[in-house]
Order: structure tokens, then C-alpha cells, then sequence
């Protein structure tokens, strides 16, 4: 079972209330099923949010970031560990390390190229472990329809399409990773 779990997502505050709202949500839920939870280390957007609410509920929180981010002066919870690398590159490895399972909240181009690569190694499979986008609001869509469209275009191997699962909810996001199982076969 996943013990760890990391959460990429938005530092930006110019969000919808239904983002924010499912990053308290999962927050919340992380801590009350017992998970530990890394993330990217800001206080400000969803990872702030996804931070706080999982502090907050008594969970386990360690925040992975770069010192550039810091040098920026960007705000972080001081009751939270903080863990500096060197650079982006770094800290996506040890986000991806240290995790047992991944769960990618709506974000931008960070969020998109962290999750994109945790798919990329489990297709190499450099790793076996559930990887969830968090579809809030059906955040998600175009990716998908990319998907299908890389996919039917012969970009993608059919057999590789899925190792994302979609989740509607914070809680099916958990309950999928709880219930997962690594594939027996190459995926």
C-alpha cells in the first residue's frame, strides 16, 4: 500500500474557488487515511492549500524545493520540513523517489511537465506506481483528448494509454491508489 504520495499542482493564486476547494478536499483526506504527503514546497496556489489542509489534519508533510524558489523568497509553511535541492531537476527526482504514488492536481506547465514524466518513466517502467490526474472541474480533458488523438495518430501504443488513471474526486483519486495494484506483465 502507498504510504507516500506526491501531489503536483498550481502556485498560482489567480485560481477557481472549485480548485481550491478539492485541494482542501484532498488535503483533508490524505491525513485522515493516513498518507504522507511531498509536494513541491510553496505556500501560494494549490500547493499551499494541498499543504496547509494536510497539516493541518495532522498529516505527515515534506516539501521539496529548489533553492532558486527560495532565493525568490517564496512563502513556505516554517512548520513544515523543508528539503532544498539544487535545481528543478533534482527535486523532481526525489519527488519521484521518495513518492509510492503520484496524484496531479490541475497546474500549468510545471504540473503538466512533472506528471508527464512520472507517466514517461512507468511507460519505461522505471517505475510500477498508480499515478492519478486529480480531473477537477474536467481540467483534464484536452490532455486526454491528446492522448487519444497521440494515440490514433500511432504516437502512443494503445497498451500505454492508461497509465494515468482519471479521477473526478479527491476521494476516488485516494481510492484508486489504495486499491492498486502494479501490473504483472510489462505495461
Amino acid at each position: 500500500m502507498a504510504q507516500t504520495i506526491t501531489v503536483y499542482c498550481s502556485s498560482s493564486d489567480a485560481i477557481a474557488e472549485v480548485y481550491r476547494d478539492a485541494a482542501r478536499e484532498l488535503g483533508w483526506l490524505l491525513a485522515q487515511r493516513g498518507y504522507n504527503l511531498i509536494y513541491g514546497g510553496s505556500r501560494v496556489g494549490l500547493m499551499g492549500i494541498v499543504s496547509d489542509a494536510t497539516w493541518e489534519a495532522g498529516g505527515k508533510v515534506l516539501a521539496i524545493m529548489p533553492s532558486l524558489f527560495q532565493a525568490a523568497s517564496l512563502p513556505h509553511n516554517e512548520a513544515i520540513e523543508l528539503l532544498l535541492t539544487e535545481g528543478m531537476r533534482a527535486r523532481k527526482t526525489l519527488m519521484e523517489e521518495r513518492a509510492d504514488a503520484f496524484i496531479a492536481m490541475p497546474g500549468g506547465y510545471g504540473t503538466l511537465e512533472e506528471v508527464l514524466e512520472v507517466i514517461t518513466n512507468k511507460q519505461l517502467r522505471l517505475h510500477t506506481k498508480p499515478i492519478v490526474l486529480l480531473n477537477t472541474n474536467d481540467y483534464y480533458a484536452p490532455l486526454l483528448a491528446q492522448f487519444d488523438a497521440a494515440v490514433a495518430g500511432g504516437f502512443i501504443r494503445p497498451r500505454f494509454r492508461d497509465l494515468a488513471h482519471v479521477a473526478p474526486t479527491p476521494a476516488a483519486a485516494l481510492d484508486y491508489i489504495a486499491s492498486y495494484t502494479p501490473p504483472d506483465e510489462d505495461v
